[in-house]
């Protein structure tokens, strides 16, 4: 089985209407829908906004329905030239840019119980990704991907977090899923569509945009679950 987390209902919604043999149970507040993508079973589930939440909901998704990868999908910034507005960010690794133990002489986003800034991402996963966004005509980026409990608009702030960690996308929960999944050793991968420049020139109807651009990402993911094949080895 294969888990599927969006932060909002727009993230999901999609797919939920693609499945057969849907079900639901409700975990910790959070509503979890069981059933089956083509030939794959899935559970998805739509964490909320923030790192919290989202880390919850990796963990009931690993230890109650027993999954054997997570995919995160949904909607980013840009933190990098060389993507743009419909563009495609894919998960090398990911980092807690809000992570902050300098005060202890440490680096910036260390996870300190880890001994790591960069928590990596699947490959095997990551490039299933990759052929499903160039497969439906969007450009894409393979890197690291920012996590923190804030709405990154602030150019200033988008400069940081590039240049800190060579990031490519910021968003508020793929690196707590990711680092759920790598504590656990299950496979993840990140999906975000850029739906922003982080810099506080969000398009005017941001939730109407981002719904629109979280189509871009509920289509790729939809492919890359077709992709996968029975009893496919992921590292």
């Amino acid at each position: 089985m294969i888990g599927i987390i969006g932060a909002m209902q727009v993230e999901i919604q999609g797919l939920k209407a693609m499945l057969t043999g849907r079900s639901s149970t409700t975990v910790s507040g959070i509503e979890f829908v069981t059933g089956t993508l083509g030939e794959t079973p899935v559970v998805l589930a739509v964490c909320g906004v923030g790192k919290v939440f989202a880390a919850l909901c990796a963990q009931t998704m690993i230890l109650r329905f027993g999954v054997e990868a997570v995919i995160n999908t949904g909607v980013a910034g840009t933190l990098c030239r060389e993507l743009g507005i419909g563009d495609v960010a894919v998960s090398r690794d990911v980092v807690q840019h809000d992570m902050d133990v300098s005060g202890l002489g440490e680096p910036y986003g260390l996870i300190d119980a880890l001994g790591l800034i960069h928590i990596p991402a699947s490959e095997t996963l990551g490039a299933l990704v990759e052929q499903a966004v160039l497969a439906q005509g969007h450009r894409c980026k393979v890197g690291t991907i920012a996590t923190g409990d804030q709405f990154l608009c602030d150019s200033g702030r988008k400069e940081w977090i590039h240049q800190t960690f060579g990031a490519i996308a910021g968003e508020m929960e793929g690196a707590s899923i990711g680092t759920v999944c790598y504590v656990n050793k299950v496979p993840f991968v990140i999906i975000r569509a850029i739906s922003d420049d982080a810099d506080g020139n969000a398009p005017e109807n941001f939730p109407a945009f981002a719904a629109q651009t979280a189509e871009t990402s509920i289509r790729i993911t939809a492919d890359v679950i077709g992709r996968l094949q029975h009893g496919q080895k992921m590292d």
